[in-house]
């Protein structure tokens, strides 16, 4: 057989399930949002085999989103782990059979705990289904496994589920992607969100002059601050005028060229710069672009200089624009 094909049957088979199942969710569904929803502690997730490493993703995605959840071995549950498991948690249970020895050995002492305990199995007269107070019936017809014997379909279903169930419970919340975005700081979407002009720019050992300075020293200054710009300021050290390296090779054109003129009759006078260092970053990189600059000066409310923002430091971080 065509190994095409094998695939398209393959995408076929899971993908029949999945519509199938979108038929069979019932009051169960509803039941088992509403218990994990009322939950005081945590929804600890298990499972074996394959079903635990669904069930790893579940929990992983269940607590980016706003759902505090972990992943619980029944294996390790049996030798001690079992006092992860706190009176206001809830337990759901991952088993296509219902009946994995290592799942089934644990679910007496989660009765004796009198908490919650949400199945997902295939099988309605089995073990897990008879202790479950709700459980969901995650059967297929077939696995995409030639031999019906790989959990293929089955796990397909069952994460899908589990991404039912986080999607549900996100809009149940309210959860926003301010929500998600504290949950992931490091993502690009937490960085947009929270990191600010403050956490990024550069303070110190800035190449300021002042606008009297002759051109030779601006040139200098340009070249030790690293930044292919100097910032000029007054005598009161506000921020009149900025010298870049394109200013300087505009210079370079004019018939009255003098290393020895004061910088501010070469610089770009009244460039745009901010004062709100608690502007986001991915709104400042927004300025940046619109403006084609590569650098931004940051004042205080007296338009001294405090700071900039290179567009570099911003890609550097992984900083994106809305």
């Amino acid at each position: 057989m065509d190994l095409i094909q094998i695939a398209q049957e393959t995408f076929q088979t899971e993908a029949e399930a999945l519509l199938t199942m979108t038929e069979r969710l019932d009051q169960n569904f509803l039941d088992v949002i509403e218990t994990i929803f009322s939950t005081k502690g945590k929804l600890i997730v298990t499972g074996v085999g394959k079903s635990g490493l669904v069930g790893a993703k579940m929990a992983a995605t269940f607590a980016s989103t706003g759902t505090s959840s972990f992943f619980l071995h029944p294996t390790e549950a049996l030798h001690g782990d079992l006092g992860m498991i706190g009176k206001d948690d809830t337990l759901l249970a991952i088993s296509s059979s219902g009946e994995s020895e290592e799942l089934t050995k644990i679910l007496p002492h989660i009765k004796r705990f009198e908490i919650q305990l949400i199945g997902l199995t295939g099988n309605a007269d089995s073990t897990l289904a008879r202790y479950a107070d709700v459980w969901i019936d995650i059967s297929v017809e077939k696995e995409a496994c030639p031999l019906n014997v790989a959990p293929t379909t089955s796990t397909t279903l069952t994460m899908a589920l589990g991404d039912a169930l986080a999607v549900a419970l996100m809009h149940k919340r309210g959860f926003r992607k301010e929500d998600f975005a504290s949950f992931h700081p490091g993502g690009s979407l937490g960085k947009r969100l929270f990191v600010k002009i403050k956490d990024l720019m550069r303070t110190e050992n800035l190449p300021v002059i002042k606008e009297n300075t002759p051109l030779k020293e601006a040139v200098v200054a340009m070249s030790e601050g690293k930044l292919g710009t100097v910032l000029v300021v007054d005598e009161n050290d506000a921020f009149t005028a900025l010298l870049s390296d394109g200013d300087l090779r505009r210079a370079l054109m004019r018939e009255d060229f003098s290393m020895e003129q004061p910088v501010v009759d070469y610089a770009t006078q009244h460039p745009k710069s901010y004062s709100n260092t608690e502007l986001l970053a991915s709104e400042a990189l927004e300025i940046i672009e619109n403006e084609r600059i590569q650098l931004l000066p940051i004042t205080d409310e007296a338009g001294k200089i405090i700071g900039v923002l290179h567009i570099h430091d911003l890609v550097n971080a992984g900083i994106k624009s809305r």
